[in-house]
């Protein structure tokens, strides 16, 4: 078996919550290195056969980086709360330093209407993206700081990991929705979804520039080892910048979307 040498990758998991850092998230310098080092651990193989088990070591880095000492606990249990919940008040001077954070992350948005319905629901402090830079489908009203960590989450981590695993961009993003006013996981008696307040995003698949559709459904446990780095690598990144990130590992009602959210946290599953 010919040897590779590797180049030195670096982990990227972040601890904390990324909300405490509306600029760059720390350590995304240190996460570009590390996807270029897989990628070019792929490229210096090329088509050897043997290239699958040198991917199987760079993947092992990847999860060992990412394992252990994250801090991450559980948010509590939401017991036999009411769904209904006092809209949280935005701070007008916090909201006008996250527009202008989204500003410079070069996004096109739309503020929107204060909004409080029924049940508890609202979407107040709340924009739309427009551009983000690759075509998203199904993005309604979002939080502000959750749009911008979603605008950093694709800026820095999504292509990145798209070229270090499939070697090639992603051309369009799949949501499955943003705002929807109801309870955690649709069950009567927990307290309000963050999706309740236009707090959470749901991904459910990447289209990329080759035409190939990667989708958390059928490729999170796929047959395909770099498909399945991919939907890790971004899950991870996803860590670095929301309060709470779920995916497959999480739970079976999260078995074909990544949820990404500004709530109570940190909690990356």
């Amino acid at each position: 078996m010919r040897r590779v040498p590797l180049p030195r990758l670096v982990p990227f998991c972040g601890i904390g919550r990324s909300s405490d850092h509306p600029g760059p998230v720390p350590g995304a310098t240190r996460e570009r290195r590390f996807f270029q080092g897989a990628r070019a651990v792929r490229s210096s193989i090329g088509g050897h056969r043997h290239r699958a088990g040198v991917t199987v070591i760079v993947a092992s880095l990847l999860l060992s980086a990412c394992v252990g000492g994250s801090g991450r606990k559980p948010p509590p249990r939401s017991g036999k709360r009411p769904v209904a919940t006092a809209p949280r008040v935005e701070d007008p001077r916090v909201l006008r330093q996250c527009l202008a954070d989204l500003g410079r992350q070069g996004a096109s948005f739309q503020s929107l209407p204060d909004r409080v319905m029924a049940g508890g629901c609202s979407t107040v402090g709340t924009v739309k993206l427009v551009k983000i830079g690759i075509p998203t489908a199904n993005l309604g009203a979002m939080k502000c700081r959750l749009a911008e960590r979603f605008v950093a989450w694709t800026n820095e981590a999504l292509q990145n990991a798209s070229m270090a695993w499939l070697d090639s961009r992603v051309a369009k993003i799949e949501s499955m929705g943003t705002y929807a006013c109801r309870p955690i996981n649709n069950r009567a008696g927990n307290r309000l979804s963050e999706h309740g307040s236009a707090n959470a995003v749901d991904i459910g698949g990447f289209v990329l520039e080759n035409g190939r559709r990667i989708t958390v459904k059928a490729d999170w446990n796929g047959p395909d080892e770099n498909a399945r780095n991919f939907l890790r690598a971004v899950h991870k990144a996803a860590c670095r910048r929301f309060s709470v990130v779920l995916g497959p590992d999480a739970n079976a009602l999260h078995h074909d979307h990544l949820h990404f959210d500004m709530g109570r946290g940190p909690y990356c599953r």
